[in-house]
């Protein structure tokens, strides 16, 4: 028996994307030789390698890229979900985290995406992960920059609207929020290059940072 008993200790990352105009999140299928939920989609996770992690969040960032193939722009960790059922074989404890990645950026990898508004049952503990990501995710929305993280590298005024609205979850007044984001100098306009369409061309821009940025409440 060891001096130190154990628990097993995993990560699991809750990845969002907008697909289709809706905020969804990415399932990966268990393996079908697991002991427990068997080829069932959860969220993409696994146990944290003492021997070669750093720290969780280096087992976060190794899962990502194993199970879902990504590199994710902007990766934070949401809570710690622990407790001796939550785990068929144990006392357990998942460090969750949540990511999140333009549409245009995850790969043609078979893993499945749903809409959390629509979210299935899912193993473990992992829909009480996703309610608490998608919290965190609509609240932060409303002070920083995050939702850029879902759009492409270049992208317009009208984009960055409908992506605040999609993650925040309400209706902005367009004329207002444009206001407040061209203020708060999370956006940069690319000179020289628009979008052109059935109406008039519309100034192009991009991030200013590649990092999160805090400002003053959108609402």
């Amino acid at each position: 028996m060891d001096k130190y008993p154990s628990p097993i200790a995993t990560v699991d990352v809750a990845l969002f994307t907008l697909k289709d105009g809706q905020l969804s999140v990415l399932l990966a299928p268990r393996p079908a030789d697991s002991e427990i939920f068997p080829l069932a989609d959860a969220l993409p996770g696994g146990y944290i390698h003492a021997d070669k992690d750093d720290d969780a969040q280096a087992s976060a960032q190794r899962v990502l890229t194993s199970k879902a193939g990504v590199n994710v722009p902007h990766l934070e960790q949401l809570y710690t979900f622990s407790g001796k059922f939550r785990d068929p074989r144990g006392w357990s404890l998942s460090i969750a985290y949540y990511a999140v990645i333009p549409f245009c950026e995850l790969p043609d990898s078979g893993l499945t995406l749903v809409a959390v508004d629509a979210l299935p049952a899912l193993p473990f503990d992992h829909g009480a992960i996703v309610r608490a990501a998608v919290g965190r995710l609509r609240s932060k929305a409303t002070y920083s920059s995050l939702p850029l993280f879902l759009l492409p590298k270049k992208f317009t005024m009208d984009m960055v609207h409908g992506v605040y609205q999609q993650v925040i979850g309400v209706q902005l007044n367009k004329a207002s929020f444009r206001r407040k984001i061209e203020a708060q100098g999370i956006i940069t306009p690319l000179e020289g290059e628009k979008q052109h369409g059935a109406h008039r061309p519309a100034q192009v821009y991009r991030a200013t940072d590649s990092c999160l940025r805090e400002f003053d409440q959108l609402l």
